[in-house]
């Protein structure tokens, strides 16, 4: 939340020593981390990425390959967290990104911060299997209750 909402980018590093922990454990299948983009209007009002900075921090730290730019954000949606149904949130994200060079044939691990529902990464990986991605793994940091009882 700090990271996110409260310009906390300290905590970066630390954050991406969880995730690269996990890497370390359980290997998946990728060679270039992609962080889910954010529009650049809601970047340059924000300041920054914070999925782009855990990546960054976690190419460091596994000696992966980062691409910060191949994925796009075509148009400025509304925040995920705004909605209520599952369907909102995939209607909001329905071809929100695009690729625009050089991940095609590359396993990809998609790295974003907080995943509810899934519909951001589904909508990136869409894209990126679009594009010709050889593969498309999705890491987040943290996954947000959507307040529904979790499924088994």
């Amino acid at each position: 939340y700090d990271l996110k909402y409260r310009n906390i980018r300290a905590a970066a590093p630390d954050l991406a020593q969880l995730l690269a922990d996990f890497l370390n454990t359980n290997r998946v299948p990728g060679d270039m981390l992609v962080p889910v983009p954010l529009h650049r209007s809601a970047e340059r009002r924000r300041g920054y990425n914070q999925s782009k900075l855990l990546a960054r921090e976690m190419a460091k730290l596994t000696g992966l390959q980062l691409d910060g730019h191949g994925l796009r954000r075509t148009r400025n949606t509304e925040p995920q967290v705004s909605m209520d149904s599952l369907d909102q949130r995939r209607t909001n994200m329905d071809g929100a990104f695009e690729c625009v060079d050089g991940l095609a044939g590359r396993p990809i691990l998609l790295i974003n911060d907080v995943v509810t529902t899934g519909s951001t990464m589904s909508a990136c990986a869409e894209a990126l299997k679009a594009s010709g991605a050889a593969s498309v793994w999705g890491l987040a940091l943290a996954r947000q209750s959507s307040g529904q009882p979790p499924t088994r």
